[in-house]
């Protein structure tokens, strides 16, 4: 060869585990998660739900890593945990694990049909099933981990992406209304990358997927009744039928994105967008390299035309090095709460004024004028929920999570930002990968971005924090990127 042309290939290298239980909830549970649902009970169950738990170590000279210089992620089937419950289970997640809080990421997939847990609606039908659902939860999370913790081995992740246009905006304009809706956008054009995530062992066998999409979980809305993983479910099955190894789906931050199709509850049309996701996902795994290779420009070759000789080649010999690279931060930034949010009076209020009417309206026969009622209700008590349980203060204590994989950053944010988080960071480091997990660790506010404050926005209205509050998460990830790729 008479020069050394490659393009390399963004690859890690660290101890690896994974394992999986289903957590699955009773039918009959508490499983409202839409203000125009008309039911309270989960009837049965489209596909199950599942949690995914996979630990992460640094390779430590081939010697095995203790276990708190780790990470562990554990990807379940939940829309989210409220706070009050969130901390329950992280904190008896971690004492039976017994890794420190700060390295366990709870990722949710943030699909709305897997049932309400919240202890506020253990009065309501289905409610009684709440409490002890939640109290077996860390156990099967725990069994998950002590077999993922019997097979951690050395292993190669490689990186690859290709786009999907399942996911689209969903901040249309309503003219006749003369406000904003949740709903697919046409106006807007979006460009969705699906990231992907090869996990091999040694000869090259594939033991996992990752699958990085932002897009909400919501194709199933009020009128479905069933316990769901939305598209996320259907999406795992195609690519696990075709890998034969577990795939762990991530959500990458999509506050304003929502599925093309989707608020019905047809299961079909979930399943669609799930292997629609899929069959892009398996199209980017499909175009890998094999474990440790560049591609190689090996010279030139004369046939009818001078041809360019290409081909995978291990990497160079200081590369396993650079992949090896392990690190982890977990910190939090101050962020100031918006300064007109409602008091809890104020919303216990809203609430009772809403539930009187809602019984006034049926009373009356007025179905449509009962449902509307019952859906603002559902509103406040979400608010109330959320406004109860916040940290004391003008400030509230964002929570963020960074560890670098070799050649890739893994970011988790609480909470839901915009999808112009992960897009501005791949904007400004474009040499780095970077795999997101949103709504960590359960849930904080919507982050839109600065300039929709403003507008008669869903995400906008409901958010509990001040506008810059995104901007000053893509500050705070890009600072820590820089420190560990400053070139």
């Amino acid at each position: 060869m008479t020069n050394d042309v490659r393009v390399k290939t963004p690859t890690s290298h660290c101890r690896f585990g994974l394992a999986r239980c289903d957590i699955t909830p009773p039918v009959g549970i508490y499983h409202r998660f839409w203000g125009a649902a008309s039911h309270d009970r989960a009837t049965g169950v489209h596909r199950p739900l599942t949690a995914t738990v996979a630990i992460f170590e640094p390779l430590a000279d081939g010697a095995e890593a203790s276990p708190g210089t780790g990470v562990v992620l554990i990807a379940l089937d939940h829309c989210l945990f409220w706070p009050a419950e969130m901390e329950q289970v992280l904190q008896r997640t971690s004492d039976l694990i017994e890794i420190e809080r700060a390295r366990i990421i709870f990722a949710f997939s943030h699909t709305h049909s897997a049932g309400n847990t919240s202890h506020d609606r253990i009065e309501l039908p289905g409610g009684e099933l709440i409490p002890p659902y939640m109290s077996a939860l860390p156990a099967r999370l725990t069994e998950a981990y002590r077999a993922a913790r019997l097979i951690v081995q050395p292993a190669v992740f490689t990186y690859g992406s290709t786009p999907c246009r399942m996911g689209h905006n969903r901040d249309f304009w309503d003219a006749q209304l003369g406000k904003f809706v949740c709903g697919f956008n046409p106006a807007e054009a979006t460009d969705l990358e699906v990231g992907v995530v090869r996990v091999t062992v040694k000869r090259g066998v594939t033991v996992a997927t990752f699958v990085n999409y932002p897009c909400h979980p919501t194709t199933l809305a009020w009128e479905n009744t069933l316990i769901s993983p939305d598209y996320v479910g259907a999406l795992r099955v195609a690519v696990e039928k075709a890998t034969r190894a577990p795939c762990v789906f991530l959500l990458a931050p999509c506050g304003d994105i929502g599925p093309r199709v989707g608020f019905v509850g047809d299961f079909a049309v979930a399943d669609q967008n799930g292997r629609q996701v899929a069959y892009a996902a398996l199209s980017a795994l499909e175009g890998l390299p094999p474990p440790g290779c560049d591609f190689v420009y090996r010279g030139p070759v004369v046939s009818g035309a001078t041809l360019g000789d290409w081909r995978y080649r291990r990497a160079a010999a200081e590369a396993p090095v650079r992949w090896s690279r392990f690190e982890f931060r977990h910190w939090e930034v101050a962020i100031p709460y918006r300064p007109d949010l409602p008091s809890v009076e104020r919303l216990e209020v809203e609430l009772r004024k809403f539930a009187a009417a809602e019984a006034v309206e049926r009373t009356a026969g007025n179905e449509q004028a009962a449902r509307e009622a019952r859906a603002m209700a559902e509103r406040k008590q979400r608010w109330l929920t959320l406004i109860a349980h916040l940290p004391q203060g003008s400030t509230y204590p964002m929570k963020l999570w960074a560890w670098r994989l070799g050649d890739a950053v893994w970011l988790a944010v609480i909470g839901e930002p915009y999808h112009w988080l992960q897009a501005e960071l791949q904007r400004r480091f474009p040499n780095v990968v970077i795999v997101f997990a949103a709504v960590a660790n359960g849930w904080a506010s919507y982050l839109p971005e600065k300039s929709d404050y403003g507008k008669s926005l869903y995400q906008v209205e409901i958010a509990l924090l001040e506008a810059g509050c995104l901007e000053t998460v893509a500050e705070e990830f890009s600072a820590q990127i820089r420190r560990w790729f400053p070139e």
